[in-house]
């Protein structure tokens, strides 16, 4: 049975790296960011809510004082979907889901700064490498290529950003007894009802008059493999297995999976340093997990 809950972080890694395809899709067929947004987390809570009830009924339940600590981290999931599609929509797949990778990073930064945790120097040396890593997958230091929009890494930074203070947040909630499912159920109702005066349904409409039977499975599919499925099953996976053992595993698989859906599907071929760049920014990725692991 451990297995099976070892498969299940890799399987949402992949999922996770496969956004980037259903982005780009609705983005081309002239669905805006905040509509996108809105498609996503509202066909979303009908999967969640199936797991909750299937898992346990009593965690749809949460106090007025969980609200705040609900509220950042849903502000947070907004934040980070916002930079992270602009990412997909603007550099190569593969350097979107590294930088957004870079999020444990940013952990240690706010760690040291609100808890005074200490950074070792393993930890010193694994930012580095994933900042040198990422500096060659922009192809930073070639001339023969052609330039990466710095509007596009910027907002791939900033997905990594939201995602460490969403990190953050969500422990915090944990630690005072909510679970996992309980935070992201209410976090993406809240979302979902704050979008929909910023939602274009016309543009909904138009997508959907192309081929209703096929927009609307393009739809569920994209909520239940982009942001569902991949919470739902890392979420077991956390609860079951060896965290850190679940972490590096899901850090490894969205970076590649999103390298691999960039290279067949829009012919995004890295250079010799751009792969050496994804490659080192994974190792020192999973090296952070790791360490972290034989700490806890």
């Amino acid at each position: 049975m451990r297995k099976i809950y070892l498969i299940l972080p890799i399987l949402a890694g992949l999922m996770f790296g496969s956004s980037g395809v259903f982005v780009r899709t609705l983005t081309e067929n002239g669905i805006d960011s905040t509509t996108l947004l809105f498609l996503r987390f509202s066909i979303a809570t009908i999967p969640l809510l199936i797991a909750i009830l299937l898992t346990d009924r009593k965690l749809l339940k949460i106090r007025l004082k969980d609200l705040p600590l609900i509220l950042v981290c849903a502000a947070c999931i907004v934040g980070l979907n916002l930079c992270y599609n602009e990412s997909m929509n603007t550099v190569p797949l593969s350097l979107a889901a590294t930088l957004l990778s870079t999020a444990p990073i940013f952990v240690l930064i706010f760690a040291y700064i609100l808890f005074m945790e200490k950074i070792t120097s393993r930890k010193l040396i694994c930012m580095v490498l994933a900042i040198i890593g990422c500096m060659l997958m922009t192809g930073a230091l070639e001339s023969n290529i052609t330039n990466i929009p710095l509007s596009g890494i910027t907002a791939g930074v900033g997905a990594a950003l939201f995602w460490a203070v969403y990190l953050m947040s969500s422990k915090k909630s944990i630690e005072s007894g909510k679970h996992t499912f309980t935070i992201l159920i209410y976090s993406i109702i809240f979302i979902s009802v704050a979008l929909m005066p910023f939602t274009s349904f016309s543009q909904i409409n138009t997508f959907v008059s192309i081929n209703p039977l096929m927009t609307i499975i393009f739809l569920i599919v994209h909520s239940t493999f982009s942001f569902a499925l991949p919470y739902i099953f890392s979420t077991l996976s956390l609860n079951n297995v060896d965290s850190g053992a679940s972490s590096i595993l899901m850090s490894g698989a969205e970076p590649f999976a999103a390298l691999i859906f960039g290279l067949l599907i829009y012919s995004e071929v890295p250079t010799v340093l751009m792969f050496c760049g994804f490659l080192l920014t994974i190792i020192a990725m999973i090296m952070l997990s790791r360490q972290d692991n034989v700490k806890n």
